[in-house]
């Protein structure tokens, strides 16, 4: 069982090494990306963070609850004479 196992991870090596190599190799794109381009990828990328800041900010009360143990409750505690 552990031969067959060396032989696919030796056959699998060279190809996994040869689609990195192709995946890091720049092709030139030919395209003019003007200021307008990049101010709209910054505002994109603050909006996305102030996003998920108010989300997490919405949520934290169910957050902090969830983590946070209960008191057990006694018979004494509920005001009954």
């Amino acid at each position: 069982m552990k031969e067959n196992n060396k032989a696919h991870t030796s056959r699998s090596g060279p190809l996994l090494a040869v689609l990195i190599a192709l995946l890091l190799t720049p092709v030139s794109a030919m395209a003019y990306l003007d200021p307008t381009t990049g101010s709209m990828l910054i505002s994109a990328i603050v909006g996305l963070f102030a996003s998920l800041a108010l989300a997490i900010k919405t949520y934290w009360y169910r957050i902090k609850a969830f983590f946070k143990r209960k008191p057990a409750e006694t018979d004494a505690d509920d005001g009954a004479a």
